[in-house]
């Protein structure tokens, strides 16, 4: 009976040191790296939220106030890729003629450097831009605005769907 007990207790101690959840190395590191994939996933789509909501209040200073140097703006491919000088002088200039210009229902997505936006946009074509007549009319679409972050938070790469100068001429 003493024998018994003495394998049961020590095939007890066997079982449980190998269900043990000890983490070794490896296993800490890849779960630290997992948290801290969350949290730069957090911290990138917080940026981009940031810059959305400066963008809505007008505040162009607070827009790009998380950009990395060398950033570049592809918008919907249809023009040369431009830098952030070019693009506070063009989002400047389109303030002035869409003035009540501004996203809702935004919907942030994030994947690793990835961020998405996908928004309700609208405004109202007041003053001419850049060529392109004002119709005084109301417009609104939908667009997905796609960003890619550096490892300290900072936006590199802008790029969007909607083809805004079509918006503009009142095709969609």
């Amino acid at each position: 009976m003493k024998k018994i007990f003495v394998i049961m207790a020590a095939s007890f101690f066997v079982l449980s040191a190998c269900n043990n959840d000890k983490k070794d190395d490896k296993g800490d590191k890849k779960e630290s790296s997992m948290a801290s994939g969350e949290n730069k996933q957090e911290r990138n789509k917080k940026v981009i939220m940031a810059s959305m909501e400066a963008f809505n209040n007008n505040d162009m200073d607070n827009v790009f106030k998380d950009v990395a140097a060398g950033y570049i703006d592809y918008a919907d491919g249809s023009m040369p890729p431009q830098t952030v000088d070019s693009i506070k002088i063009f989002l400047k200039m389109l303030k002035e003629s869409i003035p009540d210009y501004k996203g809702e229902n935004h919907m942030y997505l994030a994947d690793g450097d990835n961020v998405a936006v996908v928004a309700d946009w609208s405004g109202t074509f007041k003053n001419d831009l850049m060529g392109i007549k004002a119709t005084g009319k109301m417009f609104t679409y939908k667009d997905v605005d796609l960003f890619k972050m550096n490892d300290e938070g900072k936006i590199t790469e802008h790029r969007s769907i909607a083809n805004f100068g079509m918006v503009l001429q009142g095709s969609k």
